[in-house]
C-alpha cells in the first residue's frame, strides 16, 4: 500500500481483509487498485475491495482481470496519489505481466514488479518463455540503481539459499543474507530492495557472469550449450531443495 494520509492505492490485492484493515488504521480512503497479473494471489481481493470503497482498478490488458478495469499496455501511464507511474511490459511468469515504475517518490525511484523480480531471485514460468523473462529482467535491471524494488512475496531467505549454491563466493550476497537473516528473526520484512543491490547479488540478472556460467556447466554443461545460461539456471532452481 501506498498512501497520502488522505487517499490510499494497493498493489494485488489478493485478499482484501488485511486491505480493509490497514485502511481503517491508517484512517486512508482507497482510489486506485494497481494489478501486475491475473493470478488469484495477486486478485482475490479485487471485488471485495472495489465494492466497499469504490476503487478504480488498473491491470493488464493481455490478461483477464475481475472486470471492471482499465486495461494497461507498455508506456502508458497511470496518476494516482500525485505519482505517476509509467506501465512496463514484463512478460514471463505470465503471458501479459506488467509492472508499474515511478521515476520519483519520496525522492528515489519506485518500481512495483509483481512476480517477475524477487530479491535475490525471479518468478517461475508459468506462461512465458525463458527468452522473454530473461528479457523482462534485464529492462528491470536497467532502472536507476537507486529504484526500490517493491515485489510481492518474502521470498527472500529462500533465493538467497539457493543464489549461494550457485555463486558462494560472492561477498555482497553473503552480506546480505545474515542482513535478511536478522531481519526475518524480527518478524521484519526484507522488502524492499533495489535495483542496485539486485544486480550485485541476484544470480538471475547476472547469467553472463564467469562465476554464474561456471556453476551452471558444472550442473548441467549439456543443457548449457543446447538452452542457454538463463533457462539453464531457471530449471535448476525449479528442481532446488
Amino acid at each position: 500500500m501506498l498512501h497520502d494520509e488522505r487517499e490510499a492505492l494497493v498493489v494485488d490485492p489478493g485478499d482484501a481483509a488485511p486491505v480493509l484493515q490497514a485502511l481503517q488504521q491508517e484512517g486512508v480512503v482507497l482510489r486506485d487498485i494497481l494489478v501486475t497479473h491475473h493470478h488469484a494471489d495477486h486478485t482475490g481481493g479485487i471485488n471485495t475491495l472495489r465494492a466497499a470503497t469504490g476503487a478504480q482498478v488498473w491491470g493488464p490488458a493481455l490478461e483477464t482481470i475481475p472486470a471492471p478495469y482499465h486495461p494497461l499496455v507498455q508506456g502508458q501511464h497511470v496518476s494516482s496519489l500525485g505519482v505517476v507511474f509509467e506501465v512496463l511490459d514484463v512478460p514471463g511468469h505470465t503471458a501479459g505481466h506488467i509492472a508499474f515504475y515511478a521515476r520519483e517518490v519520496d525522492d528515489a525511484p519506485l518500481l512495483f514488479c509483481g512476480d517477475t523480480l524477487f530479491s535475490g531471485g525471479c518468478g517461475r514460468l508459468f506462461e512465458g518463455t525463458p527468452a522473454q523473462m530473461e528479457d523482462s529482467l534485464a529492462r528491470l535491471a536497467a532502472l536507476p540503481a537507486t529504484t526500490r524494488v517493491c515485489c510481492t512475496h518474502e521470498y527472500t531467505l529462500s533465493n538467497l539459499r539457493f543464489a549461494l549454491a550457485v555463486d558462494p563466493d560472492n561477498a555482497d550476497l553473503r552480506a546480505y543474507q545474515t542482513q535478511c537473516q536478522s531481519l526475518r528473526t524480527q518478524n521484519l520484512p526484507t522488502l524492499p530492495s533495489s535495483i542496485d543491490l539486485e544486480r550485485r547479488i541476484n544470480p538471475f540478472l547476472r547469467t553472463s557472469t564467469p562465476p554464474i556460467l561456471a556453476a551452471l556447466c558444472q550442473f548441467d554443461a549439456p543443457a548449457l550449450a543446447r538452452d542457454g545460461a538463463f533457462a539453464t539456471l531457471r530449471r535448476w532452481k525449479n528442481e532446488y531443495r
